[in-house]
């Protein structure tokens, strides 16, 4: 996408950049040495090949061959010297920026594990994972090309001026007529053609959403008989991107000719002006051949310019994102005298919780709740009714505005959040499996377990006979997405974990959403097991679970509506 944007505070970027650079301040310091001496080597050539030609003298036939072989392989050597010092350059850079991004990688990634849950569920995934590949590609694309052309061309035309103004401050007049033109219209043309090619990418944006969304939508499309209409605003979305890449390139690709155009107007004006000097006997031909040459290296850079500083800004700006995000608040550490959760009985009370994800909206107002150790607390309601938000609380990955959650009449604030963690077992909807053999998966939450322990659960879970089948048994990799193995199997996976933690209290969304109905006997009755002698608390989809909790809490529009058991319920 085409992200010319620009940074919202340039001066924090520098400093946080500076902040990496400063690590490798050696390397930094190569390379400048290494873009001088390589720019300062480039530009003696012109000179020297003045020097040759002035070795001819014109009318007469008469070449001294000894003088041009000197200049002309000195030339050689500078020329050669320079080529192998920019290549030593590339390669430093290339290093440079490449320990750059790995810390700035190292840090964005130490940052995801420290943030609260409340950064991911207000954070779109494809965004966060944005600034670790793309963002910072960005930069490192920048830092390693960008940064040294710009050194590059400031030393290059600083050093082809001054030449210029050696050989002759006359000549340098005419350029100052042309220099000028070439930039204000570069300037004007890249105003005109940025907005030009951000609308192409929102409209190319838009195209690709459409065509996404009905290629999905295919049945839907069918079963309503709506071809025609589809096709129609198809060919409307198409025509409309079109037409804007057209203007985009079109514009575009004006710039460069134009540039051309320009700088040859001026090396005519310069042939012009100095064939008159020569004629004059103020100027060699030699020289006007060496600022000839300046000249073309001079505008070469003004030209890229524009070019440069838009890679730059979007650069900077990327580098913003990157570091928005490493400074974004950790979860707040525990408080300094909090204690570990030892031995849990499991009681677990909700004292007159008020709790709400915006400021002005209280989602959960004056809640009591008491789960007394093993009893089933049912949470039912409909989908986004803020199930999930009771237990964000009792897993503390949001703290309550008001009132106060106990566990065995501890105050979860004056508890450290991992021990308290540790003390439930949880089993989602969402069943997360990771790259890794099965033993890894269902051990993940229990630090060195034994592979009888892993058995243990398994069995319990009823799952332990699928493994064994599996080519490597417990050994067996589970691929990405988890394609060997079917959505219940990996249901009862991740009831093999929660097993295997033993945590006396349990948090169960009891979604077990198109999977057939042999599997969902076997994972009811992995949950019925699970369930034994701990204090649960279910997202319930089934009567038959409402029917035997101890308590129903009812949750609509986010509010409690009610509460109490099936029985007084009924009556």
């Amino acid at each position: 996408s085409d992200k010319t944007d620009k940074p919202k505070d340039t001066g924090y970027v520098l400093k946080r950049l500076w902040a990496y650079v400063y690590r490798y301040k050696l390397m930094l310091l190569a390379a400048i040495l290494l873009t001088i001496t390589s720019n300062m080597l480039g530009l003696i050539g012109p000179m020297l090949s003045g020097y040759a030609i002035d070795a001819i003298e014109p009318g007469k036939g008469r070449v001294d061959f000894k003088t041009v072989f000197f200049y002309a392989s000195l030339m050689i050597v500078f020329y050669i010297f320079s080529a192998i010092l920019s290549y030593l350059l590339s390669v430093l850079m290339i290093r440079l920026s490449q320990k750059l991004v790995w810390k700035m990688r190292e840090d964005v990634f130490n940052k995801l594990v420290e943030l609260p849950v409340g950064y991911f569920d207000g954070h779109q995934v494809g965004d966060i994972i944005s600034r670790i590949s793309y963002d910072i590609d960005t930069v490192n694309t920048s830092l390693s090309t960008d940064l040294v052309q710009i050194c590059a061309s400031v030393i290059t035309v600083a050093g082809s001026f001054i030449m210029m103004l050696v050989i002759s401050p006359r000549l340098v007049l005419v350029m100052l007529v042309t220099i000028p033109l070439s930039l204000f219209y570069t300037r004007y043309m890249a105003r005109k053609v940025r907005p030009l090619f951000r609308t192409r990418s929102a409209k190319l944006g838009q195209l690709n959403g459409f065509v996404e969304e009905m290629v999905s939508g295919q049945k839907t499309i069918k079963a309503y008989a709506a071809e025609d209409a589809i096709m129609g605003r198809f060919n409307s979305l198409n025509s409309e991107t079109a037409e804007a890449y057209y203007q985009a390139e079109y514009y575009g690709s004006m710039t460069g000719p134009t540039v051309n155009f320009i700088n040859n107007l001026s090396l005519s004006l310069i042939t012009v002006f100095g064939a008159i000097l020569y004629l004059f006997n103020k100027m060699t031909l030699g020289n006007i051949s060496s600022f000839v040459q300046y000249s073309r290296r001079f505008s070469g850079p003004i030209n890229e310019a524009a070019n440069i500083i838009s890679e730059l800004q979007s650069a900077a700006a990327a580098a913003e994102r990157v570091f928005k995000l490493i400074d974004e608040a950790p979860e707040p550490l525990d408080a300094p005298d909090s204690k570990e959760l030892g031995e849990v009985d499991g009681d677990v009370s909700l004292e007159d919780v008020t709790f709400g994800y915006l400021p002005d909206r209280a989602i959960i107002k004056n809640l009591f709740l008491h789960a007394r150790p093993g009893s089933l607390t049912a949470i039912v309601g409909p989908t986004g009714a803020g199930k999930t938000t009771i237990i964000n609380l009792l897993m503390r990955f949001y703290d309550v505005w008001d009132g106060g959650i106990y566990v065995d009449g501890m105050e979860t604030r004056d508890l450290t959040r991992s021990s308290l963690r540790k003390a439930y077992a949880m089993v989602l909807q969402d069943t997360w499996l990771f790259e890794g053999s099965i033993f890894d998966n269902i051990a993940y939450g229990k630090e060195n377990a034994t592979m009888e322990e892993v058995e243990a659960a398994a069995k319990m879970a009823g799952i332990d006979s699928f493994i064994r089948r599996l080519p490597n048994g417990y050994n067996t990799i589970i691929n990405e997405d988890g394609l060997n193995i079917s959505k219940g199997q990996k249901q009862l996976l991740t009831i093999a974990r929660a097993m295997l933690l033993d945590a006396k209290m349990l948090i169960l969304d009891e979604a077990t959403s198109n999977v057939d109905t042999r599997t969902e006997i076997k994972i009811q009755q992995a949950m019925r097991k699970l369930m034994e002698k701990k204090t649960c608390f279910v997202i319930a989809h089934r009567l038959s679970t409402i029917r035997e909790a101890d308590n129903i809490l009812v949750v609509d529009q986010s509010n409690i509506v009610e509460q109490g058991s099936h029985k007084e319920r009924m009556s």
